[in-house]
């Protein structure tokens, strides 16, 4: 993987980003396809949209269909038949989600199954071993992702944490590389696995809660490590977005100029703006498929919420500005029906346009930084939701 930086302005950045399944522009946005799919959308619909990369999730497909299988259906790219760029997170978020499922310890995490309540263990060896059996292109580290707010005691420790995991995921990664074994955390030996793809690149994760201080002493720490690209986990947990921001305009401080960032689970179309003014290139986020199942548009004004009754009756499209497939073709009153009496059309619709509208914002802001008028654009983009654009 090759990351080039082709023009800042402010600290806005425009890059291209080389994977083994293609080049991808950033700042980029990944839809998320958790289990091999992005939901209510088939891999026609998000090349039309123009996504060059989605997101697969460890945790899922370790549990459904499992690594194994994927493996000898030849990879990920192969199984679900999309040729494009893929990013793999580790599992660790699902795992924090588990709550009263999971125990973790300085080996890793033991949890049970969401779906059958069998009992699994992760380590930060077994989290690399499992994305080089799906052949991804790039994979995350396993990292303890905390609740907000947590006492300040409890972020170090689990700061700390992610950084001893942090070496043993690069180090089992390096092993793996050279087809060579590796020390288990147990001094036991690991025996290589078979790679799917030899140029499979790894992030880590920096992590410390909003103190500024571990954000920082992480961000060193892992980049004394050394990754390929570099992620901000831990955000987006229930804290204030002026804190969110803080925490990013004081971590990409620190990370290194000539590697992609990646700001982990965010967030809003405003939030992704916001991330990029303090320097963040890569993004993924829930948001634009699941409100779209909900009923909830975004817009350049702002979100729509479909099932309201107000739209009964507008014949007008979801955004007159927006090019996609449900905007060319469809009212706000047709799609409040489809919501209405359930058909599932109105899954697929309301995300053709949500997805549309987060990769055509993203175009946008590429366009910006190229032309040295991003500021501009973002006051433009903040004035529009009647929303003051908060100072980077």
């Amino acid at each position: 993987m090759q990351f080039e930086l082709l023009a800042l302005d402010g600290r806005a950045r425009r890059g291209r980003l080389h994977t083994a399944h293609g080049v991808i522009d950033t700042p980029v946005f990944m839809p998320v396809g958790t289990q091999g799919a992005v939901k209510a959308l088939t891999h026609r619909d998000l090349i039309d949209a123009g996504a060059g990369i989605i997101l697969g999730n460890t945790y899922h497909l370790h549990l459904r269909p499992g690594e194994d299988l994927v493996a000898r259906r030849g990879g990920l790219h192969r199984f679900i038949g999309w040729e494009r760029a893929i990013l793999t997170d580790s599992g660790g978020y699902q795992v924090f989600s588990l709550a009263e499922r999971r125990r973790i310890t300085e080996d890793g995490v033991h949890f049970k199954s969401h779906l059958d309540g069998s009992a699994h263990f992760l380590s930060p060896e077994r989290a690399v071993d499992i994305q080089a059996a799906l052949g991804s292109d790039i994979a995350m580290v396993l990292d303890e992702c905390l609740s907000w707010p947590s006492p300040p005691d409890d972020v170090r420790r689990s700061m700390e944490l992610t950084l001893r995991w942090a070496q043993r995921n690069r180090t089992r990664m390096l092993a793996l590389r050279s087809g060579e074994a590796s020390p288990g955390h147990d001094g036991t030996r690991l025996a290589p696995v078979r790679l799917v793809t030899t140029t499979q690149a790894q992030f880590g994760i920096v992590q410390g809660g909003t103190v500024p201080a571990l954000r920082v002493e992480s961000a060193q720490g892992t980049i004394a490590v050394g990754f390929e690209g570099y992620a901000i986990g831990g955000l987006s947990v229930g804290e204030p977005p002026r804190d969110m921001y803080d925490t990013v305009d004081v971590t990409t401080r620190v990370l290194p100029d000539d590697r992609p960032r990646y700001l982990m689970g965010v967030g809003t179309p405003e939030d992704l703006v916001e991330s990029v003014a303090r320097g963040v290139d890569m993004f993924d986020c829930v948001l634009p498929t699941r409100n779209a199942r909900n009923g909830q548009l975004f817009t350049r004004e702002g979100r729509l919420n479909i099932k309201n009754t107000q739209y009964a009756e507008d014949d007008r499209p979801v955004d007159d500005l927006c090019t996609c497939y449900t905007c060319r073709t469809f009212s706000r009153a047709y799609l409040r029906h489809l919501f209405a009496v359930h058909e599932m059309t109105a899954a697929t619709l309301n995300t053709l346009h949500n997805v549309q509208f987060y990769l055509d914002t993203m175009g946008a802001i590429r366009e910006a930084i190229s032309f040295g008028r991003f500021e501009a654009f973002r006051q433009d983009f903040h004035r529009a939701r009647d929303r003051p654009a908060l100072e980077s």
